[in-house]
């Protein structure tokens, strides 16, 4: 069993050359203090409510964190309703949290009507999720404004569960995202779960094989196989990270070791050389320095929350998340 840290009084301050451009476009820790101070107080207070009583809102919420990012930037646009809107798009079919955000939103907006944008509180709730399931605190740059457009097409630029490597690592190029921080990334897949209908290709007949994939671990394929049965519910929810699913820790890496990935493309994470070497290293994680995974996973997520931000004059501040004023 690899470590678990359950101290989220520990604040990680994560100031590194990547802020600088969100900084120079007004972006900065405590953005609110003067105009809502209790603004982030009262996100937390939503999510740990939210999470405690449904610990799947956290690896919810995460998801959604991503999404909104990868798509356009962090600008909330995932949050928009519509008949086109990326919540149509086939990959947002399982986003989960909304009703969380908007919780928020409205608690925020009571107190504080028209000053903070739903892209930081989106941004606040992913850190809080993640907190709240194990890892210590850091800072989020706040700031941003929330779009006007979400397009389901655009959400075509999101990381798909077949990737390769390779693709993985030319998605988060991308976004401006290297490969450390990719894997460093993925390993929010710690409290994840999959639908089956994401990964049971592997299971029966992988690549026209009549086979399953090989690189599984065939200890595990048995559970696989009870779980997502051939020609089954495809819905079903699965644990990516067995036995671990409400922890934030490194037992994810370990299980990419063994061959229990249960996605493809997490899997081709450590088949592959460059990636590999990588993932090894949160698996050598001792305890001496065992908030290594936890440093760089806070810096990682306060890269992905800059990009394509917009500040200034801008998109907008929304009144309520679902929908442009």
């Amino acid at each position: 069993r690899l470590f678990h840290i359950r101290t989220p009084i520990i604040l990680f301050v994560v100031v590194f050359a990547t802020l600088t451009s969100c900084l120079a476009l007004g972006c900065k820790v405590g953005f609110y203090q003067a105009t809502c101070p209790r603004a982030e107080s009262i996100v937390q207070s939503v999510v740990k409510s939210a999470i405690r009583s449904n610990p799947t809102y956290a690896p919810g919420i995460l998801r959604l964190f991503f999404h909104d990012c990868f798509v356009n930037g962090c600008d909330a646009s995932v949050l928009l309703d519509g008949s086109t809107s990326e919540q149509t798009a086939s990959t947002n079919s399982h986003l989960r949290g909304f009703e969380v955000i908007s919780a928020a939103k409205a608690r925020v907006e009571t107190e504080c009507p028209g000053v903070v944008s739903c892209a930081d509180i989106l941004a606040l709730a992913a850190r809080d999720s993640v907190v709240e399931t194990g890892l210590p605190r850091w800072e989020v740059p706040t700031g941003r404004r929330d779009g006007l457009v979400s397009r389901a097409e655009d959400a075509l630029k999101l990381p798909g569960s077949r990737d390769s490597a390779e693709v993985q690592i030319e998605k988060f190029a991308a976004k401006g995202l290297n490969i450390e921080e990719l894997v460093t990334l993925v390993g929010g897949h710690t409290i994840g779960t999959s639908a089956c209908a994401r990964f049971v290709h592997r299971l029966y007949n992988y690549s026209n094989t009549n086979a399953p994939d090989p690189h599984i671990d065939q200890a595990f394929l048995p559970h696989l196989q009870t779980l997502c049965l051939e020609h089954g519910d495809r819905t079903i929810r699965v644990d990516l990270d067995t036995g671990s699913v409400n922890n934030f820790d490194t037992s994810y890496y370990e299980n990419l070791r063994k061959g229990r990935g249960v996605l493809e493309s997490d899997t081709k994470l450590w088949t592959h050389h460059i990636t590999q070497n990588l993932v090894q290293q949160f698996i050598s994680v001792g305890r001496p320095n065992q908030l290594t995974f936890s440093k760089k996973f806070a810096r990682a997520m306060v890269k992905l929350s800059q990009v394509e931000v917009k500040t200034g004059n801008e998109g907008e501040i929304r009144r309520v998340c679902n929908r442009i004023n």
